[in-house]
């Protein structure tokens, strides 16, 4: 599916995704309208999905980081959970799991205030009948990178 070349484009821009198509080209010795078509080929086969900016949100005031365990009863209502977990501003992912609980989810909060409202919020969502928090006290590694080679 992806020849060495999609792959070391795809390794510098996991590294740096901000890497200009010229300086892509150059490291890669290729010209900048064929790194340019190779990316959108990438971008149309939904290979790239999106190009991204890391922020600190410590630096936005989210101090609390929190992994949320969804307990429901049954799968009916799921829909409606993913729906109001994609548009809720402090859920940064949602996952559907097995073993303990259904589904984990990872939320930012600026304080324990928040994070008391919105585990309100997700406990009076349909089918929700538990929930369990982890805190998160350091990040050691977080990353989207993935290996391709």
């Amino acid at each position: 599916m992806l020849d060495d070349l999609d792959t070391k484009i795809l390794d510098i821009l996991q590294e740096r995704g901000r890497t200009k198509r010229s300086e892509i080209a150059e490291a890669i010795e290729m010209t900048a309208p064929t790194v340019s078509e190779r990316l959108n080929k990438l971008e149309e086969k939904k290979i790239i999905s999106g190009y991204y900016a890391k922020l600190d949100r410590k630096k936005f005031g989210y101090d609390i980081t929190t992994f949320i365990m969804v307990n429901m009863d049954s799968s009916k209502h799921y829909k409606t959970l993913y729906s109001k977990a994609e548009k809720h501003p402090n859920i940064l992912e949602c996952h559907s799991i097995l073993g303990e609980g259904s589904h984990i989810m990872k939320v930012i909060a600026k304080n324990t205030e928040e994070l008391e409202k919105i585990l309100a919020e997700i406990q009076s969502w349909p089918d929700v009948n538990s929930t369990k928090s982890y805190f998160v006290l350091s990040t050691l590694k977080e990353t989207t990178k993935i290996n391709i080679i």
